[in-house]
C-alpha cells in the first residue's frame, strides 16, 4: 500500500512538473494589427497595407509594410469630370487587402485615404468637383468590410512631414537601444536624424531638423514625439514646383517670352531633338499653377518641338525660382524662410525615380555632382529617335519629359535649396528601405499608431513568481516522495538501533 501511494505522489508530483513547464513555454499567439493608408497623389493612387504588434514600443507602434498595390488609371484628381468613378476605381486594389488581411480584423483595421497636390488643384480650381471625387471614394471605403477612418486632403506641411518620419523610422533613427549595440550608435549621436526630399507630380517637399532652427515662421515648425523622443523639424511644400506643373509653368512662361508676334510653334531646349509634342492652350490655362500667365493668343493649339540643350533648358528652368527676395535671413525661393541645410537627406518619389532611370542610383556611395550633370546633358543630347529605340518599353509621356526632369531635379536641389558640390553626397536617392517603399503613407500610419490605445501583450498562462513557486512546489513533492521512499528501505543504523 505504501509503494503504491508513494509511486502515485511521485507520478503525479513528475506530470504536474511537465505539464507546468509544458503550459507556460508555449508559443504565444501573435498579437497583430492592420492598418490601411491610400496614397492618392497627382498621376497614380497606391494602397499600401501595413501591420504591427499591439503592444507599442514607447507608445509608438511598430509598423512595417506587408502589401502594395498601384491602382489603374489616373489619379482620383483626374476624375475631376466624372466623379462618381473616382471610388470604384479602387475597388481592385481593396480586394487584394481583403486577401491580405485575415477576415476576422477586417472590421477593426482603419483604413485611411490621403489625397495630395493632385486634389489641392483640383480644389482651388473646382471645389465642387474636389468635393464630389472625395465623396465617391468615401462612399466606395465606407462600402468596404474596413473601418473606414476618412478620406482627405491632407496640407503639405503633412506630406513633408510624414515622409521625414518614414525614412527616419526605416533608417532605424528612432529606434531606442539598449546594451552592447549602444556601442555601435554611440558614434551618432541618438537625436540625430536625416532630412526628407520628396517630388511629386503637383509639389515638392523638404523636410529636416536644424539646430540652427529660428522662429522666424513658426508656419514652417512641427513638433512630433515619437519613440519617447519629442523633435523639432522644418518642413515646406511648394505647391506648383512637382515635375509635372514645374513644366507646365516653364511651357508657360517660354510662351509668354516668346515674340510680339506669337507663333503656334515653340521650340524646347528641354526635350529631345526630334520631338513633337501638341498641347490645347484652352486646357493648359485651366490649371491653377499656369493660369496667372494666361494670355490671349491667336491659335488654339501649341506645338513643341525638341532641341535637346541641357545648358539652354537649365537656364530656362532657373528663372522659375525666384531668388531676389527674402525677408527672412535665409530663404530658398519665393520669399520663403529655409534654415541652413544640415545632415544627410534622403530623396525619394520622383526624385528617386528620374535619378534610377538615369542609372545614377546604382553606385554604394553618392556620385559626384559634376558626373551627374554630364549624365543629364549627355542624355538631353540624344535624338529622340535613339532614345525612343533604346528604352521602348517606357512609355513615351515618361520617357520624353526625363531630360526635363532631369535638369529640373538639379535646378530645384542646386539654385531652389542651395546643394553645392561640397553638399551634394549628403543626398541619398531611395526608392526602398528594407521591404518599405520611401513615402509619406508609412509615416502616417506610424504617426496614426500614437492614437491606438496600446493592448496588453499576449502573455503566458501564470506570472513569473506563481510559475516560480509552482515549480518548487512540484519539485520538494517530488523530492519529499523520493526522501520518504529511501527512508523506508534503506533506514539508516541508528534508527534500527532505536527499534531494536
Amino acid at each position: 500500500t505504501i509503494l503504491l501511494i508513494l509511486g502515485f505522489l511521485s507520478t503525479l508530483a513528475v506530470i504536474a512538473l511537465i505539464a507546468v513547464a509544458v503550459t507556460q513555454n508555449q508559443p504565444l499567439p501573435k498579437n497583430i494589427k492592420y492598418g490601411i493608408v491610400l496614397d492618392a497623389g497627382s498621376s497614380h493612387t497606391n494602397l499600401y497595407v501595413y501591420e504591427w504588434p499591439a503592444e507599442k514600443e514607447n507608445d509608438t507602434g511598430v509598423v512595417k509594410q506587408v502589401e502594395v498595390c498601384k491602382v489603374e488609371g489616373p489619379g482620383i484628381s483626374g476624375y475631376s469630370h466624372a466623379p462618381e468613378k473616382a471610388g470604384p476605381s479602387l475597388a481592385q486594389c481593396l480586394q487584394e487587402a481583403k486577401e491580405v488581411i485575415p477576415s476576422a480584423q477586417h472590421k477593426e483595421t482603419p483604413v485611411y485615404l490621403g489625397a495630395t497636390a493632385g486634389m489641392r488643384l483640383l480644389r482651388l480650381q473646382n471645389e465642387s468637383a474636389a468635393d464630389k471625387v472625395l465623396s465617391s471614394v468615401g462612399n466606395t471605403l465606407r462600402s468596404a468590410p474596413f473601418n473606414f477612418q476618412g478620406a482627405r486632403i491632407i496640407t503639405g506641411q503633412e506630406e513633408g512631414a510624414y515622409g521625414w518620419i518614414t525614412i527616419n523610422y526605416l533608417l532605424g533613427n528612432f529606434k531606442q537601444v539598449s546594451g552592447w549595440k549602444k556601442l555601435l550608435h554611440s558614434l551618432k549621436s541618438s537625436s540625430e536624424t536625416s532630412g526628407a526630399l520628396d517630388l511629386g507630380g503637383a509639389s515638392t517637399q523638404i523636410t529636416f531638423v536644424s539646430k540652427d532652427l529660428t522662429s522666424e515662421s513658426p508656419e514652417n515648425q512641427l513638433y512630433f514625439r515619437l519613440y519617447g523622443k519629442d523633435y523639432q523639424v522644418y518642413t515646406h511644400s511648394f505647391l506648383c514646383y512637382g515635375k509635372d506643373q514645374a513644366l507646365q509653368q516653364k511651357l508657360a512662361r517660354d510662351l509668354q517670352a516668346s515674340t510680339s508676334k506669337p507663333n503656334s510653334s515653340l521650340p524646347d531646349p528641354c526635350f529631345h531633338q526630334g520631338y513633337e509634342r501638341t498641347i490645347n492652350i484652352s486646357d493648359f490655362f485651366k490649371n491653377p499653377c499656369t493660369s496667372d500667365k494666361k494670355k490671349q493668343l491667336p491659335f488654339s493649339q501649341l506645338y513643341i518641338k525638341g532641341e535637346g540643350d541641357y545648358q539652354k533648358c537649365r537656364e530656362n528652368i532657373q528663372k522659375l525660382f525666384n531668388k531676389s527676395n527674402c525677408p527672412y535671413s535665409s530663404c530658398s525661393f519665393n520669399g520663403i524662410y529655409l534654415p541652413p541645410l544640415q545632415g544627410d537627406f534622403g530623396a525619394f518619389s520622383a526624385f528617386y525615380f528620374v535619378m534610377n532611370f538615369l542609372n545614377l542610383t546604382s553606385e554604394p556611395n553618392p556620385l559626384a555632382l559634376n558626373r551627374v550633370t554630364s549624365t543629364i546633358e549627355s542624355f538631353c543630347a540624344r535624338p529622340w529617335q535613339e532614345v525612343k529605340t533604346a528604352y521602348h518599353h517606357v512609355k513615351e509621356k515618361y520617357l520624353s519629359e526625363y531630360c526635363f526632369s532631369g535638369a529640373y531635379i538639379l535646378s530645384l536641389l542646386e539654385n531652389g535649396y542651395g546643394f553645392t558640390e561640397d553638399n551634394w553626397q549628403m543626398i541619398h536617392f531611395l526608392g526602398k528601405i528594407g521591404s518599405s517603399d520611401a513615402g509619406w503613407t508609412l509615416g502616417y500610419m506610424l504617426n496614426l499608431t500614437n492614437m491606438i490605445p496600446a493592448e496588453e501583450p499576449a502573455g503566458p498562462p501564470l506570472s513569473h513568481g506563481s510559475y516560480v513557486g509552482l515549480m518548487v512546489l512540484c519539485s520538494l513533492v517530488l523530492v519529499s516522495v523520493l526522501l520518504f521512499a529511501w527512508l523506508l528501505f534503506h533506514k539508516p543504523k541508528c534508527l534500527q538501533k532505536g527499534i531494536v
